[in-house]
């Protein structure tokens, strides 16, 4: 298995590397892979034939101190969302998943809040990356941006999120572009594989964190 991650100049990102491969060390030596090779490439170091050339069976899109806003900073990482994402399996973690957000048309906003080591207890919808994950699993936060409720892209599912919402409502797009009292927390693209979380799943406060990544590296098709 081939691990592809952008690093958008964030301090978190060798410790995403690093979790990734205690995961696929793991899976290694059950016998579940054969072998296993993560690579991490500066956003502004990279081109598309670059990524083309490696061949990943998965890409990560890292968390970064910028916002998607920003052509100049978030460029390439938008790029590849758009070029590989419909063929490749594809993570977006923080700034990552507001980059699927934005890429689809929706708004990235301030927070009402900041949240830098903020830990919150989130519902999700027990699917896809959530596969055989509790429930109201709490989980670490750095971000001071967020996807924009009354924007939220048609093509993508709501898979988790933290507030006044329940699962059930989830899939009710205009109930979800109504409500202001949640915050989006993890996203699915309805047709690619392409997915998204809010919060850091290698941090110690976040449960499930390394069933969530498995959930990923180790998805069908979705």
């Amino acid at each position: 298995m081939k691990v592809y991650i952008i690093d958008n100049y964030d301090s978190f990102t060798y410790n995403l590397y690093q979790f990734i491969g205690e995961v696929l060390t793991a899976e290694k030596n059950q016998g579940n892979i054969d072998n296993f090779d993560v690579v991490v490439k500066r956003n502004d170091k990279i081109t598309l034939e670059d990524i083309r050339q490696y061949d990943p069976d998965r890409i990560i899109i890292s968390p970064g101190p910028g916002s998607p806003n920003d052509e100049d900073y978030f460029g390439i990482s938008a790029q590849v969302i758009q070029t590989f994402g419909p063929n490749t399996p594809l993570l977006g973690v923080c700034l990552g998943m507001q980059g699927i957000v934005h890429g689809f048309g929706g708004k990235v906003i301030k927070a009402k809040l900041p949240m830098h080591g903020k830990v919150s207890p989130i519902t999700h919808n027990e699917q896809g990356l959530f596969r055989d994950i509790p429930d109201q699993l709490e989980v670490m936060r750095y971000h001071s941006l967020i996807g924009e409720t009354e924007s939220f892209p048609e093509c993508l599912l709501l898979t988790a999120a933290v507030g006044e919402l329940t699962v059930d409502q989830f899939t009710d797009i205009e109930h979800i572009r109504q409500n202001n009292n949640f915050e989006i927390m993890a996203v699915q693209h309805k047709e690619y594989p392409i997915y998204g979380i809010q919060f850091h799943p290698e941090s110690f406060a976040t449960e499930g964190g390394k069933d969530l990544i498995r959930n990923f590296l180790f998805c069908q098709t979705h």
